[in-house]
């Protein structure tokens, strides 16, 4: 579909038609709608980072392919009951009228609307309904977070066997990468010069490009470590500090003592985050708050806490129903201080006045992570920043170091980003239990108890660089990062963070603080040098270069001898070159 936009606008729609002509598109969306009309293809793959923009450039499509006459109805595919009614306000507002309540008992809608908004789930009961009514009607299927269609076999088969009849299918994703090799229908898969079938987007647009653009926030990571102790099945009483070396299993288990709301951790970072909160509304009034947690009880619990901090009450939204839909949207519209919630207001999700954000969850992939630190990076006007409070646990801190780099799913490979989700099977497993309640889970609590945490204040991670030193929650330093104006320009932020690290570094007699239980030498070398692996591959896939003229380049512009041959010294300089490059700093 070449022809020129404007040439498809009917009087028979003025509303659209208005909207059309005169809406102005960022650029962004402007040059994938270009694309979108120039493609002869059934099937569009749209790849953008959450924030974006994505639900605009959409049904400015539908807009068009309505006007053209080439379509007569929209069928938008969205995975929470949530997102259908907000999709359906959307395109109300650009007079498309969708029905969010279609219901498949009933298999009817009033001739009055343009089309249904279905969620996955919704699909996979009944796709020969669905079939049906994509058959008997021209129609532009939308479906959004594309990479649902992956979750599970029946939910893949199902939307293949309803849609496969449409005329169009538009995909959406701000995260399409999945550490599962399940093909996801009506992508479009290629082969690397590795063997990898890869997907391929036909427009993608990152964070990094819509960081440049000032279209999404820059955001703020604080880490908190501290010092855990736990029980295990078989009695035994372990102490660790979370942020130091430990293996995976020790790790995952400081962890969850970390975000259990009876020790200290969770009431000190909750309290980091309310300052941090107070600061950014003295610049932005209606700033609000998220916590995402791992399951109900510890949802209500931390409720609890940041109701006695700040002394108002906390939206707490604990399961896909309408009553959740109406407290999300009466929090939306407000300007109440927190919402806590389990999964639902992790993808998708638009209440563009959050500017504070706690990953109270164990949730540890990167698919959930980018869509969690997603609702905070919606931009509204320049300066607004996001913060986000982290727990100091290796996978997530890499998750937020790389948000800049771009991934594709991957259908024919055991990676390492896959093999070590693997091994985090029982926390990612928390996800399809998000929803559940006290009374589902004592099997799971059986093999493990919390029984003391307290918190410090790690480091500020931005733009891919560690600001800060090690401090006490409360204290001055931690303050000096709690502190930082709710309003600011990227170099704005990175300035002042420069700034208040070099007056931590001054402080007499302040050093570093050092591992308790430091790696060997060699394997704190191998480890650098995975990192450094992973990123250069990240890199080379970007930009299309071989990984050995990334090597190069880094050695050309850090000095040194091949890697197997460099320093921990060196091997740390290449690290943070490659993440400046990401950024498109040289």
């Amino acid at each position: 579909m070449s022809t020129s936009a404007a040439s498809h606008l009917s009087p028979a729609f003025p509303e659209r038609a208005a909207w059309g002509t005169a809406a102005k598109l960022r650029a962004w969306q402007q040059e994938a709608l270009t694309a979108y009309l120039e493609s002869d293809s059934k099937d569009f793959l749209a790849v953008a980072t959450p924030g974006a923009g994505k639900t605009t450039y959409a049904l400015r499509i539908a807009t068009e392919l309505l006007e053209s006459g080439e379509v007569s109805a929209i069928t938008v595919i969205a995975p929470t009951e949530h997102l259908k009614t907000q999709w359906s306000e959307a395109a109300a507002r650009v007079g498309i009228q969708l029905d969010p309540k279609f219901s498949n008992s009933t298999a009817v809608h009033s001739h009055e609307y343009d089309g249904v908004a279905l969620t996955y789930a919704q699909v996979a009961s009944r796709p020969d309904l669905h079939r049906r009514r994509t058959e008997a009607t021209p129609t532009l299927v939308i479906l959004d977070e594309i990479h649902h269609g992956g979750d599970s076999r029946s939910w893949g088969d199902a939307i293949r066997d309803a849609f496969t009849p449409a005329v169009r299918r538009l995909a959406l994703t701000g995260t399409p990468f999945r550490s599962d090799t399940s093909p996801i229908p009506f992508v479009r898969y290629e082969m690397d010069e590795a063997g990898i079938l890869r997907s391929a987007s036909d427009y993608t647009y990152g964070y990094a490009a819509a960081l440049r653009d000032a279209v999404v926030r820059p955001v703020l990571f604080l880490a908190y470590g501290g010092a855990m102790r736990w029980r295990t099945k078989a009695g035994d009483e372990i102490a660790a500090r979370l942020g130091e070396p430990m293996t995976k299993d020790q790790v995952a288990h400081a962890w969850r003592t970390a975000l259990d709301p009876k020790g200290e951790w969770v009431p000190s970072v909750l309290a980091a985050a309310d300052k941090r909160l107070t600061e950014v509304r003295r610049h932005v009034p209606d700033a609000g708050g998220l916590v995402i947690a791992t399951n109900q009880t510890t949802a209500r619990a931390y409720a609890r806490i940041l109701e006695s901090l700040c002394g108002e009450k906390t939206t707490v939204v604990l399961s896909d129903d309408a009553g959740s839909s109406a407290r999300i949207e009466e929090f939306s519209s407000g300007d109440s201080r927190w919402m806590v919630a389990v999964r639902m207001v992790s993808e998708g999700v638009d209440v563009p006045r959050l500017c504070v954000g706690v990953y109270a969850t164990s949730t540890s992939t990167p698919l959930f992570f980018a869509q969690a630190v997603g609702r905070f990076v919606r931009a509204r006007k320049r300066g607004e920043t996001a913060s986000v409070f982290l727990p100091s646990v290796p996978v997530i801190l890499e998750h937020a170091a790389t948000m800049e780099v771009e991934r594709d799913h991957a259908l024919n490979r055991k990676s390492d980003a896959e093999a070590e989700a693997s091994m985090w099977a029982e926390e990612e497993g928390l996800i399809a239990a998000a929803n559940r309640t006290e009374k589902t889970m004592g099997l799971e609590e059986e093999s493990f108890e919390a029984l003391e945490s307290d918190a410090h204040f790690d480091h500020v991670l931005f733009d891919a660089q560690q600001f800060g030193l090690h401090a006490d929650v409360g204290s001055d330093e931690e303050q000096d990062y709690l502190g930082l104006p709710g309003l600011l320009e990227p170099d704005q932020v990175s300035a002042l963070l420069h700034e208040r690290q070099a007056k931590q570094s001054a402080v007499p007699g302040r050093k570093q603080r050092t591992a308790e239980a430091p790696l060997s030498a060699h394997r704190a070398l191998a480890a650098q040098r995975k990192e450094l692996n992973k990123l250069v591959a990240a890199y080379a896939k970007k930009t299309g270069a071989p990984h050995a003229n990334v090597h190069m380049e880094l050695r050309r512009a850090c000095g040194g001898p091949e890697l197997a041959a460099a320093s921990s010294d060196q091997v740390s300089a290449r690290i943070d070159k490659v993440r400046l490059w990401f950024v498109g700093r040289r």
